[in-house]
């Protein structure tokens, strides 16, 4: 195994447990996602071997190319997901945190029908919570009609909302789009009348201000995996 990988998922899953204490939550209560982009399998295997429950790629192939050799651990997909791929996607992975369009759920919902019939699909919808031309996901404006639309897909277990915000080297700086998406997620709980206990925010540099302002899933690449090349 490699001790280094070992060392950083130890030292990231304490750094989530004094995260979670500082703000009187469950450690038990986060998910820690270990995001394995662009890494080997036997990399990804090692982080598993090392402790790792839950792995997240970001894109469908790379993911059908790892996980025949990655066992033992729970997939979530947190890159953009194509209509094209949404079959392979429900292949390999346990839940998909990137529904960003009616279109999304539907194919997803047809395909569930037609080849699965008795699953049903945890997911999040994906919000553009900083409202960047260049991300995917709904606006927060739209994001209470996505979820009514997703909640109409009876194959589909709509878990939350997933967002990534702007990008800034500074983690505070994140506080206000996760604290956005936690208030948005409020307001959409009350005006629907659905639980939605996930909310997927937080990556290697800001996650402890995600699980701050109420994030249930992390996802942890670099912090984990180091550098990639």
């Amino acid at each position: 195994m490699n001790s280094r990988i070992a060392d950083r998922l130890a030292r990231v899953q304490r750094r989530v447990m004094t995260a979670a204490e500082a703000s009187n939550r469950d450690p038990g209560s986060i998910t820690l996602i270990a995001v394995g982009k662009t890494f080997l399998a036997e990399v990804v295997r090692e982080a598993v071997e090392a402790g790792a429950k839950d792995l997240g790629e970001n894109r469908v192939q790379e993911a059908v190319a790892k996980r025949p050799d990655v066992p033992g651990a729970t997939w979530h997909l947190i890159g953009p997901l194509q209509r094209n791929k949404a079959r392979a996607a429900l292949e390999v992975f346990d839940l998909v945190h990137t529904v960003d369009r009616p279109e999304i759920a539907d194919r997803l919902q047809f395909l569930l029908g037609e080849h699965w019939p008795g699953r049903r699909l945890p997911v999040t919808i994906e919000v553009n919570i900083g409202s960047e031309p260049q991300k995917a996901g709904a606006s927060p404006e739209d994001a209470g009609e996505l979820l009514l639309h997703a909640l109409d897909c009876d194959r589909l277990e709509v878990r939350g909302l997933m967002a990534i915000p702007p990008w800034t080297e500074e983690p505070e700086d994140s506080r206000p789009h996760f604290r956005a998406l936690r208030e948005l997620r409020d307001k959409l709980q009350d005006e629907v009348g659905v639980g939605l206990p996930e909310l997927s925010m937080g990556m290697s540099h800001d996650f402890e201000v995600a699980i701050a302002e109420g994030a249930t899933m992390v996802r942890v690449g670099t912090a984990i995996f180091g550098q990639r090349g």
